[in-house]
């Protein structure tokens, strides 16, 4: 069992100064409950080298079992900061593909064309594709072997409108996720805010927050059992 994590390379907030990144949770959660089961787990990002972390994912408030484990376990940390580039990775090698969130891939994974082709590569190959809570910002230009909007007419969630005012971000992220998936035609919903929230539909499982990493990556064992 092959598992391709992709993580974001991207680390600056907009233009407030502020450093942003990926979610230790919805890394952690998804990575710890697969690596149990026997996963082969490989970390890409855009640029390759170390996965910036963000900062508020780190704060007391935001602590797990999985990210205090992830905080403890050396071998994961040297896996994070020593990612592939996307394009060294291929889609043939993988059983299936995970995107934990974060508002990095908003900026970066949003419009890589490398992570782009290699969604569209798996899904080619009908195999299992997760996004949680923002990594559902990199279905934006993905199509679907029909060429339409890969979430056109799918079950879809991700990181919701209100979750997004709640975090006082709505005017310095680039686009909203919420907005996005219904705009590309997802058959869009949610749960209540912070919530645990998963959709399957086909090979596409979407989480709506940091509390739906652990189920999103449970749904996507069932799918390669």
């Amino acid at each position: 069992m092959k598992v391709l994590f992709v993580l974001t390379s991207h680390d600056k907030l907009g233009d407030t100064g502020e450093k942003t990144g990926f979610w230790v949770e919805e890394f952690a959660s998804p990575y710890y409950k697969l690596l149990d089961k026997g996963a082969d787990i490989t970390v890409a990002t855009p640029k390759g080298g170390k996965a910036p972390i963000d900062p508020n994912s780190d704060t007391e408030d935001n602590q797990t079992e999985a990210t205090r484990r992830f905080h403890n376990d050396e071998a994961a940390q040297k896996v994070v900061n020593n990612t592939l580039k996307l394009d060294e990775v291929k889609a043939e090698s993988f059983d299936a593909v995970f995107y934990p969130g974060g508002h990095g891939p908003l900026w970066d994974l949003a419009n890589d064309q490398t992570s782009i082709k290699l969604i569209e590569n798996f899904n080619r190959q009908k195999k299992p594709i997760a996004f949680v809570c923002h990594a559902p910002a990199a279905l934006k230009e993905v199509k679907g072997t029909d060429g339409e909007p890969l979430v056109k007419g799918k079950k879809v969630t991700g990181f919701t409108n209100s979750e997004e005012k709640a975090v006082e971000l709505t005017e310095v992220v680039p686009f909203l996720v919420e907005d996005m998936l219904k705009k590309n035609g997802g058959n869009y919903s949610k749960g209540d805010d912070w919530a645990e929230y998963v959709l399957v539909d086909g090979n596409l499982i979407t989480g709506q927050n940091p509390a739906s990493s652990g189920l999103a990556a449970n749904k996507l064992y069932d799918k390669l059992k």
